[in-house]
């Protein structure tokens, strides 16, 4: 083992100078000395005998961002360039590499990391370390490593300015761009925590950013749930029953009936952090989001870009996985269909089975139950069925859908994604008794607790209720405003308003949240087909249902009379008022109707507005929008550019959630676009749109589903719970047991 020259910073004020001060303070002033001390012990428990590994390219600050942490905290300060490898090899870096050329620089630059050790210091990497494997896993076993991520036009410009023309790897065949590209995988591989870092970012910020990501990485048990229906002193009295994002992925519902939200809110990115992703592609984005959402306890940075590798990787049809398209005018569509089941619930269904499967423990099977007014249910049986084997043992999905309240090709759909362990049944009701039934499932403690106890099977929820399945659809919102950006539609900062079909307010509702974390979105439109009931509801603050029955429509995903995820924002703009949000969906379920105070009215107004759109606007908008421009638009999409039209004030971009391709409803668009007979087959009418060849090709994933033998078989129900119980059983039997 050799001898390491450590930098320590140095101070300006001694030891004892220091002890003297805090002891005259501790009794002039005692509050500031409890002050003093408390900050002086918390940094010092930072770092313990663990240290702080800073990793990123050459020119992220390793160096200086590496001291000046250090010196906040008062420990040891080691640059592995100057004080290991130039120490260790009695020549500089850049001699070395000249003398021994690449290949063999990494070795001899891993064979150093496997010598080194230190406890409790502030460790500045090499650029290339992370490319030495052996090294890394040595450096892991006792630091926490943090990358310092800089968008690789910064660190080109960084480099040019320090006149370096040549790094480790590169040749005259690989360009310096190349080659940084080329180095992402590595630092990927094993960090921590990653520090988002802009290009006028000062090493000062760019080291108290450090210190917060260590610590939130530290402090798990900060980043609570709630339930949208617990009161503060209630909470406060239930400190010992913390939830935490692997519980509230599992258990889906709260026992009260209300939704999980988090305690502290949403994170909130900077305007530099959210320019340091304009460049990047969708799963970058989405693993930068994800990662602030989700603590490191709960998945890890490594696994969770596993996860959502898997789930976007190959799955996407459109490499930019949510592409923006321009439409007309300022309108511009956010295409949410290039999944494998056509529709924006891909986005979620894709991730959540591996996150679920992920947190849930191994000791105990698992029944998913979900409601579907048409597109979740078919995404939530592609995506569970994905899984490994080994965990399609251990957990099934039912999936519950009005029996005549989806298009027939939706139905077609969902039948044939059935697998061996993912079933659909078709309830003789509407999706709202689906999905009060599921609530009511989850809520009877009797029930659950049977099923725990007779057959070892725990129920979860795969709907929009289960929060996990809100946070990939932030990721869209988000990643369209950057594209506009990206595309030089905008400049960053700028306004731009956003419309989203609505039915159950969980798309728009990740809308609002992106919004929350900085994304400069003006106003959420939502857009209603003649089952309007959000919109009397954001133009009054009545929300009634008295009277009200569900009317079939070309759109049946947003044939929704109750939407569950009102709730979460109803939450968050009453502070927090979980007594409050109680007391509206008691008068609610009791009564049929609620109003909304005032203030409280006004505050949803500043983030909404809503319209609705009848059958025959829906139909001539498709017929409008591919009669001017060629493109075909969905019935929902359709409902979404009617309200557009009418509520925009044109004065910045609004971009229109796509949210399902047009061939789902085949039937709809035949009709609108005037093309032919209209034949009762799904399969039929497929081929009936592919064979238009003025028409954009239909759905891959879709045509193949539809093409599978024996998709016309599936259990029907009565709407009636004792019905649905005695078929969740069945299941339960058939498969775990």
């Amino acid at each position: 083992m050799f001898h390491i020259v450590q930098y320590r910073p140095l101070r300006l004020i001694t030891q004892n100078s220091l002890s003297s001060m805090c002891f005259k303070l501790m009794l002039s002033r005692p509050v500031a000395f409890a002050q003093l001390w408390k900050s002086w012990f918390s940094s010092h428990c930072l770092v313990g005998n663990k240290n702080i590994i800073l990793m990123g390219p050459p020119g992220a600050g390793k160096t200086t961002v590496g001291r000046i942490v250090g010196q906040k905290l008062d420990c040891p300060v080691i640059d592995i360039d100057d004080d290991v490898l130039e120490t260790t090899w009695n020549m500089s870096v850049s001699e070395k590499l000249q003398d021994v050329g690449n290949e063999q620089f990494l070795e001899e630059e891993g064979k150093a990391l496997l010598k080194f050790s230190a406890s409790g210091s502030v460790i500045s990497l090499t650029g290339s370390n992370p490319m030495h494997s052996a090294g890394m896993r040595h450096m892991k076993k006792n630091g926490i490593v943090v990358y310092l991520d800089v968008p690789t036009t910064v660190i080109m410009s960084r480099l040019k300015s320090m006149k370096v023309d040549r790094i480790v790897g590169q040749s005259p065949d690989i360009s310096l761009k190349d080659i940084l590209q080329f180095r992402k995988q590595f630092y990927k591989r094993w960090y921590d925590i990653r520090v988002l870092c802009g290009g006028d970012i000062a090493a000062e910020v760019v080291a108290e950013k450090v210190l917060d990501a260590v610590k939130r990485y530290q402090n798990s048990e900060l980043e609570t749930f709630i339930s949208t229906r617990s009161s503060r002193s209630g909470r406060s009295m239930e400190k010992d029953s913390c939830k935490y994002f692997s519980d509230v992925v599992t258990e889906g519902l709260a026992p009260d009936g209300g939704l999980f939200v988090p305690e502290k809110g949403l994170p909130k990115f900077t305007a530099g952090e959210w320019q340091s992703l304009i460049e990047a592609t969708y799963i970058d984005r989405a693993q930068v989001m994800l990662e602030r959402c989700i603590h490191p306890a709960d998945i890890p940075a490594s696994k969770l870009a596993e996860i959502i590798g898997t789930a976007y990787g190959e799955n996407f049809t459109c490499s930019k996985i949510a592409p923006v398209r321009h439409l007309a005018g300022n309108q511009f569509l956010l295409e949410l269909f290039h999944g494998p089941t056509a529709s924006f619930k891909d986005f979620a269904l894709q991730i959540v089975p591996h996150i679920f499967a992920y947190c849930i423990p191994r000791s105990c099977n698992y029944l998913v139950l979900v409601a579907t007014s048409g597109d979740t249910g078919s995404a939530v049986l592609d995506g569970f069925s994905r899984l490994h084997d080994t965990d399609k043992q251990r957990i099934a999905v039912m999936n519950f859908f009005p029996e005549d309240g989806v298009s027939p090709i939706q139905k077609s759909q969902m039948i044939g994604c059935q697998k061996e362990n993912a079933w659909s049944v078709g309830v003789k009701s509407d999706f709202d008794f689906c999905q009060t039934a599921i609530k009511q499932i989850f809520t009877n403690s009797d029930y659950t607790g049977f099923l725990t106890v007779e057959y070892g099977t725990a129920l979860a929820a795969a709907n929009s209720i289960n929060w996990a399945r809100l946070l990939p659809q932030i990721v869209y919102h988000a990643s369209a405003y950057l594209d506009l950006v990206h595309q030089d539609i905008i400049p960053f900062g700028s306004p731009v308003d956003v419309c989203i079909p609505t039915g159950n307010f969980g798309n728009i509702l990740a809308a609002l949240y992106a919004k929350m974390m900085g994304i400069p979105i003006r106003k959420c439109i939502c857009a209603s087909n003649e089952n309007n009931v959000l919109t009397d509801f954001i133009r009054t603050g009545v929300y009634d249902l008295r009277g009200r029955k569900l009317i079939p429509t070309f759109s049946p995903a947003v044939d929704i009379l109750k939407s569950s995820n009102l709730e979460r924002y109803l939450h968050l703009i009453a502070n927090e008022d979980g007594q409050l949000v109680t007391q509206l969906y008691t008068q609610l379920e009791n009564q049929g109707h609620f109003q909304l105070r005032k203030d409280l009215l006004e505050k949803l107004q500043q983030d909404l507005v809503a319209g609705w759109c009848s059958e025959e606007d829906c139909l001539a908008a498709i017929h409008s929008v591919y009669s001017t421009t060629g493109y075909i638009l969905d019935t929902h999409t359709a409902v979404a550019k009617v309200v557009a039209d009418r509520l925009q004030d044109r004065t910045c971009p609004i971009i229109i959630s796509s949210t399902a391709h047009y061939s789902k409803f085949a039937p709809a668009i035949l009709r609108a676009l005037r093309i032919a007979e209209i034949k009762q087959n799904p399969l039929s009418q497929l081929h009936l749109l592919s064979s238009y060849s003025p028409l954009p090709p239909v759905h891959w994933g879709l045509l193949e589903t539809l093409k599978k033998k024996g998709n016309d078989h599936h259990q029907v129900c009565a709407a009636d719970m004792s019905m649905l119980m005695s078929h969740i059983e069945t299941l339960i039997q058939n498969h775990f047991m």
